[in-house]
This record gives C-alpha cells, structure tokens and sequence, in this order.
C-alpha cells in the first residue's frame, strides 16, 4: 500500500512537470499580474484536473475512449478555447506595442485580470482537453491497490492528484515573484504575450490534429 501510494505520488509529480498549454497560461497569469493572478490561475486549473479525475473515477471518462463522436467534439471545442486564447494573447501585445514606448517604466501597465478571470482561464484550459480526461481515466485505476474499493481509492488518488499538481505549479508562481522585478518590464512582457500566445495557438492545433485514443 505505501509503495504504491509513493509510486504514485512521484509519476503525478512527473506528469505535472510535462510542460503543455496549463504551464503556459500559469505562466503568462503570474508573469503579466502577479503572484494572486497565478494562483488563481493555479486553482482554476486544479480545479479542472480535479474534474477530470472525478470524471475518471465515476467512469464518465470512458466515453471519451469509446465514443469517437465525443472526442472529436471536445477536441474540436478544446482547440477553439485555446486559440480564442492564444489570439487574445498576441491581440493585446499587438495592441501594446502599438500605444507606446514599451521599454520606458513610466508608460503605465495594462489592468490587471480580475481573480475570477485568471480562474476561469485555468479552469477553461484543462476542461478544453479531452486528453486530460482519457488520461486520468488510464492513469489512476493504475494506483489501486488489489483488493482495495475501487471508487473510494479513485476518489483518494482524484484528490491527492490534484494536490500535488497544485504543489508544483504554486511553486512556478513562486519562482515567477522571485523575478517579478525583471519579468513586469513592459517589454518583456509584451514578448512574454506573442510567446504565449503562439504557443496556445500551436498546441490547438496539436490538438485538433490528434486522433482519438
């Protein structure tokens, strides 16, 4: 039982340091407004994966896995969420190199999002992909040990899960208000937009691209 409980306590570590579209949304959050903004962004996302997981552990999952149908639309609905973000992103540094001396500290930084913005940001970019969701539903079953209830361990390893992943991008953050000085300088985050933004916009169509499971 313990050995299992650290096994899957390191592969959900792991999984969590793979770099995708929530890494570059957390990122962006905490570098444009701060340390609030990333951990909203944090608990919107870890609010998806707990979905996800609870998902998985009462089986609504597998209809991602049997169902082509379904799949193909949260695909295609995931990979509109992502680009309607990632514009977004390159829409604004557009808009900001073009209203001023970027490179001057005086020119005044852009409002910053609202907490529930940054939150329905994380939420809406876990939710929007349906890999998360097949991925969870191979994943935990994995971790239970024999003989032990199933549901209930899901449940358990749903929880635990999300609260590692929220351990590790908390950290980001954290490491992103160690430098906050240097990455709040209007041109850097200007690039840090277009960076984002086209990343989204090409992890979308990844996404869009990929076949069912």
């Amino acid at each position: 039982m313990l050995s299992a409980m650290i096994a899957f306590a390191v592969a959900s570590l792991l999984v969590s340091m793979i770099p995708g579209p929530t890494t570059v949304v957390i990122l962006r959050q905490s570098i444009r407004a701060g340390r609030s903004a990333g951990v909203a962004t944090v608990l919107g996302n870890e609010t998806g994966w707990l979905v996800w997981c609870l998902a998985a552990a009462f089986g609504l999952s597998a209809l991602l896995l049997v169902s082509e149908i379904a799949f193909d639309i949260m695909r295609i609905v995931g990979a509109i969420v992502l680009v309607w973000f990632g514009a977004r992103m390159l829409w604004q540094a557009w808009r900001s190199a073009r209203s001023g001396p970027f490179d001057d500290p005086a020119v005044s930084s852009p409002a910053a999002p609202s907490w529930w913005k940054c939150y329905r940001s994380g939420l809406l970019t876990n939710l929007a992909n349906p890999k998360a969701g097949v991925f969870a539903l191979s994943f935990l079953p994995q971790f239970v040990p024999e003989g032990a209830p199933a549901l209930p361990m899901l449940l358990l390893l749903a929880v635990a899960s999300a609260l590692i992943d929220l351990a590790w991008y908390l950290g980001i953050v954290r490491l992103v208000g160690k430098a906050e000085r240097f990455l709040r300088r209007p041109a850097v985050r200007r690039n840090v937009e277009y960076v984002s933004g086209t990343l989204l916009i090409g992890l979308a169509v990844r996404l869009a691209l990929t076949s069912k499971p």
